[in-house]
């Protein structure tokens, strides 16, 4: 009687286990599964030298391709001699048609300014059509003391135009005033065979000015909207262009160092630091 109770007591409990069982095991499955997502994409994470020539060819992952390239820069930052036998995987990677891995290689390539073959192909990669990469290609010349980028670091001083990729009807949401972060949809054009295209930003920022209102229409080509630079590349153009600007370059810097364009303090002092160098530059001639 005792054995027959002790059983019905504990059955329950039993099934209760078993039934966690498989819960149990899934969470667990999941939580690990997050883990090594987050592991394996987390861009501080260190590479060992097989890591990164394995990441640099895959291609079909373009953030492990990322993660290597960083860990480059991280090792030309340290002056670790190593980084130079992935110069030749870097210098194929600046002319991929992904943009993501033009302007990583850009910025990459600016932190070994004695590389001929890095200089090279950042003057190309200053011309290249996506204004990311030129920007990051404009910064990175500036390192190798090269002043073929100035054009590009004085319009990351002005709006930025977005024109339509696309005849038909636009439609967008967005205000004026609103952060853009890269890749953030702007709008949708509707074409006259009803299909849709995206227009998405090309830089980080904020829409400075809607020029085509939502519902209007527009022809290839036609102005859409212009987009502020963010304060970061702002910072990075006004400390370039203490090192390469120009004269003719001050009008534009003026205006951030006096604050009418509602700069934070960091660019009134920089702009206000890179009028000062450019002054003392010019007198020195």
């Amino acid at each position: 009687m005792t054995s027959n109770t002790s059983e019905t007591i504990a059955t329950p409990q039993v099934k209760r286990i078993r039934a966690s069982g498989p819960t149990l095991i899934l969470a667990v499955l999941f939580v690990t599964g997050a883990f090594l997502t987050w592991y394996f994409t987390w861009f501080g994470r260190d590479l060992s030298d097989a890591d990164i020539s394995q990441y640099l060819v895959d291609e079909k992952h373009p953030r492990r391709v990322q993660h290597a390239l960083l860990q480059i820069q991280q090792r030309l930052e340290r002056g670790d001699p190593t980084a130079k036998q992935w110069y030749p995987q870097v210098l194929g990677l600046a002319g991929h048609p992904e943009t993501e891995f033009r302007l990583t290689t850009a910025w990459l390539m600016g932190f070994d300014s004695k590389s001929e073959e890095f200089h090279q192909s950042l003057l190309k990669l200053v011309r290249d059509p996506e204004p990311i990469v030129r920007r990051n290609a404009a910064l990175a010349l500036v390192r190798f003391a090269d002043a073929s980028g100035r054009p590009e670091l004085v319009a990351m001083l002005s709006p930025y135009l977005v024109t339509a990729s696309a005849e038909g009807e636009v439609a967008s949401t967005l205000k004026e005033g609103a952060s853009l972060a890269r890749g953030t949809l702007l709008a949708r054009i509707t074409q006259p065979d009803k299909k849709t295209v995206e227009v998405r930003s090309p830089l980080p920022g904020k829409l400075e000015r809607i020029i085509a209102a939502s519902g209007s229409k527009v022809v290839l080509g036609a102005a859409l909207l212009t987009i502020n630079s963010d304060e970061d590349s702002l910072w990075e153009a006004l400390r370039g262009l203490a090192l390469v600007g120009e004269p003719q370059d001050l009008p534009a810097i003026e205006s951030y160092a006096s604050g009418s364009t509602g700069s934070a303090d960091r660019i009134k002092q920089q702009a206000a630091l890179t009028i000062k160098v450019i002054q003392s530059r010019t007198k020195q001639r």
